[in-house]
């Protein structure tokens, strides 16, 4: 019989990929930097392959094999890994540890009316949350850093199943004596003589208000970006320009009373937020049941 690699093995090696320094590596493996060195040897030993490249770099330089291996290993971890959590669903749906990825527009204005909830209802599920931006989050799904991402759909989610949750509409954000914050509703189509302001690239929420306004990907004129919808919104009170802001981050308090003035749109447009996971993850029924929570918490007013 063939000798495989031992998953220890295989989790050095992703976690140097990963972190690209043996040192960090080693610290996330929670083994000493000699241990993970020694470890990766002996893997290269095992399939009598060069997986790294002995150059004196600084940095750790994986060969074509090395990284071709190193994706399979995740391949594999993830495998192993979805053995365990088939048990786990099995013997109590969510229950014990659920990675939690989402995004910055949406964590801090649901987060609050969410985690209640869950609390409430899954109170032997234990949730570790990491905000960032979608695509790092995809990543470290596709990785099997996270088991389950809330963010604004569509999104580039690669092989992930995504489940539609609720349609987040868009408000005009508006200086108070702007002249269309005397109307009821804002026409979409009036925006784009506008200086619409915008969060800065890597943002999904950039992207949807520029498609809300029919605008093409980088809006005209613009000069400045915010790093989040509170900077875009003391933008907009300082008189810069207009923006989008999602009625959830308004019911979540993002205006902060700021001199700033919301109005609906002439006509529904916003993002649909849902949920995404790995294809075929064996724990698809119980995020699947987390969704009328997380809806729930959505509409809440």
């Amino acid at each position: 019989m063939t000798p495989l690699p031992s998953p220890r093995q295989l989790r050095y090696l992703v976690a140097l990929a990963e972190h690209g320094h043996f040192g960090r590596a080693a610290a996330a493996c929670a083994v000493t930097q000699s241990t993970l060195s020694a470890g990766i040897i002996a893997l290269e030993q095992q399939l009598d392959a060069a997986l790294l490249e002995r150059t004196g770099a600084k940095r750790p330089v994986f060969t074509p094999l090395g990284l071709e291996i190193v994706a399979r290993a995740r391949a594999a971890l993830g495998a192993l890994e979805a053995v365990v959590e088939t048990a786990a669903a099995a013997r109590e749906p969510l229950s014990g540890p659920l990675r939690l990825g989402i995004i910055p527009t949406i964590g801090p204005f649901l987060l609050p009316r969410l985690m209640p909830r869950l609390r409430d209802r899954f109170p032997r599920l234990k949730l570790w949350l990491r905000e960032d931006l979608t695509e790092r989050l995809v990543e470290a799904l596709e990785g099997g850093r996270l088991d389950l991402l809330l963010l604004a759909l569509p999104c580039a989610c690669g092989e992930a199943e995504t489940e539609p949750l609720a349609l987040d509409p868009f408000l005009a954000a508006l200086p108070e004596d702007h002249r269309l914050a005397a109307r009821e509703r804002v026409p979409v189509a009036a925006l784009g003589a506008e200086r619409l302001l915008l969060l800065e690239d890597g943002h999904c929420l950039r992207e949807h208000a520029l498609d809300a306004c029919g605008l093409p990907g980088a809006a005209a004129g613009e000069a400045f970006a915010a790093t989040s919808l509170y900077t875009l919104v003391q933008m907009v009170a300082s008189g810069l320009g207009v923006t989008l802001v999602p009625r959830l981050a308004v019911r979540g308090g993002v205006l902060a009373g700021a001199p700033v003035a919301v109005r609906p749109l002439d006509r529904e447009v916003g993002r649909r937020l849902g949920l995404a996971w790995r294809a075929r993850s064996p724990r698809a029924a119980e995020f699947r049941g987390l969704a009328p929570t997380i809806a729930e918490a959505i509409a809440a007013e």
